[in-house]
């Protein structure tokens, strides 16, 4: 009666296990090697950007008649800090630093003047002109200059954002950056360049035209 004995796989040596695993390696930097110098074939796995967005829509035009005479850059860091009342900042809390970058235009309400704010004496030499008082329009924030500088979460803000469509939004504090730039602007004197600059402008134009005095005041 003839016996057969099962022989067991021979089991690979540590050097031979060593000197695979370092084959390996030189196979996968040899391939990077060659997918950076090999024009085209990088690109063949790297990423691609779609814009998919629709045409713009044209919602409504309105009819400018007023005069930008001046323009303002401000900039403010916003120091944002929410609070929990019976949580610690690390279980429920937010701080966020913002630097919120924007600009404001004076302007000038041409469209407001009417007949009785212009006169002109009979050889057309001297004129006048009342004009409103110049005004500052809605502060425009600058994405391209505007930025968090830190953020700060608490746990339960962190799982929250998970389950957000908006994780780490910052509506909040580009709110408040333009509230404050919009409240810098008021105390700027920007009003106050705007209506030189449009007293500058009529005379200058006004004179072209053959008018020797032109005298231009604000007000009601």
């Amino acid at each position: 009666m003839t016996t057969h004995v099962r022989r067991l796989p021979r089991r690979m040596p540590g050097w031979a296990k060593a000197v695979t695993a370092f084959v390996l390696v030189l196979v996968v930097l040899f391939a990077g090697i060659r997918l950076a110098v090999l024009p085209g074939i990088k690109d063949l796995f790297g990423t691609e950007t779609h814009d998919r967005s629709g045409p713009a829509l044209l919602k409504s035009i309105q009819d400018m008649s007023r005069y930008d005479a001046a323009s303002g850059n401000f900039q403010v860091v916003v120091d944002l800090e929410k609070d929990a009342k019976f949580l610690p900042d690390a279980i429920r809390g937010t701080r966020t630093l913002y630097v919120g970058a924007g600009t404001v235009e004076a302007f000038v309400d041409l469209g407001a003047i009417g007949d009785k704010d212009v006169s002109v004496d009979g050889d057309r030499t001297k004129a006048t002109l009342r004009l409103p008082h110049a005004r500052l329009g809605r502060p425009a924030l600058d994405p391209d200059r505007s930025y968090a500088v830190s953020k700060q979460r608490g746990l339960l803000d962190r799982l929250g954002d998970l389950f957000s469509d908006n994780p780490n939004g910052e509506q909040a504090v580009q709110k408040l950056a333009v509230r404050h730039i919009g409240e810098a602007a008021k105390s700027s004197g920007l009003t106050g360049r705007a209506e030189s600059n449009t007293t500058e402008m009529l005379q200058g134009l006004l004179r072209s035209l053959g008018f020797k005095e032109v005298h231009v005041s604000y007000g009601a």
